[in-house]
């Protein structure tokens, strides 16, 4: 079936318990993605479940959208372009896909707003080191397929994949004479704030002093 602006307009909108206006495009056998400029950028939370949708594409600019449901597709390919159609989307669900390869995830990691995603019964899952890879390419990301991501897996996507300068063909780092060389944190400083986050009382004091430790700034240590 095509998504027509008549569907758009006839599909089930409500507010869902999150409190955030939501289309319902469940379950349509919709293969495309088309249209949806017919939304007006009206809703916070597409739902397009259980529909035969191959390529996650094909979106006007969505700012107010930051929940996207596609649980049960056939989608094999993220636009490479998207983080410019929805660029505050924070939640994207896509379990139960076809995406194979650790390669095809890279357009994910220019959703710099991207907190929650899931991608659970896709071959790409089975890859090793996958949830690492994810977690490198994505750095906003704070749940991976329903698990908290834990500052030791952080550190070791950093390990295994380096800085994002270093991806693509950039294999090599080069000294720049005249550049201020920057002093990574010591074994000591890593010590006293993983000693304060066990410690912390609350999830915000937690997560300030993830950033700290992320930063490599550390006052009070």
């Amino acid at each position: 079936m095509r998504l027509t602006p008549d569907l758009l307009e006839e599909a089930c909108q409500f507010v869902n318990p999150l409190k955030e206006r939501e289309l319902d495009l469940r379950g349509y056998k919709i293969q495309v993605i088309e249209n949806l400029a017919a939304t007006f950028d009206q809703f916070d939370c597409i739902d397009f479940s259980d529909n035969e949708i191959k390529r996650l594409d094909g979106f006007p600019l969505l700012s107010r959208l930051s929940m996207l449901l596609v649980n049960n597709n056939k989608v094999y390919k993220i636009a490479e372009d998207i983080h410019g159609s929805v660029p505050n989307l924070e939640t994207l669900v896509l379990t139960g896909n076809n995406i194979e390869e650790l390669q095809d995830l890279n357009p994910l990691g220019k959703l710099t707003k991207l907190t929650h995603i899931s991608l659970m019964r896709n071959p790409v899952t089975t890859k090793p080191k996958y949830r690492l890879y994810l977690i490198h390419i994505c750095p906003s990301v704070r749940v991976l397929d329903y698990k908290r991501v834990r500052q030791n897996e952080r550190e070791a996507a950093r390990r295994i994949f380096g800085s994002k300068k270093a991806e693509g063909k950039a294999k090599v780092k080069t000294f720049v004479p005249g550049e201020p060389i920057k002093k990574g944190p010591t074994p000591k400083d890593r010590e006293a704030i993983k000693a304060a986050i066990a410690k912390a009382s609350s999830l915000e004091e937690i997560r300030r002093l993830e950033m700290s430790l992320n930063s490599g700034s550390f006052p009070g240590f």
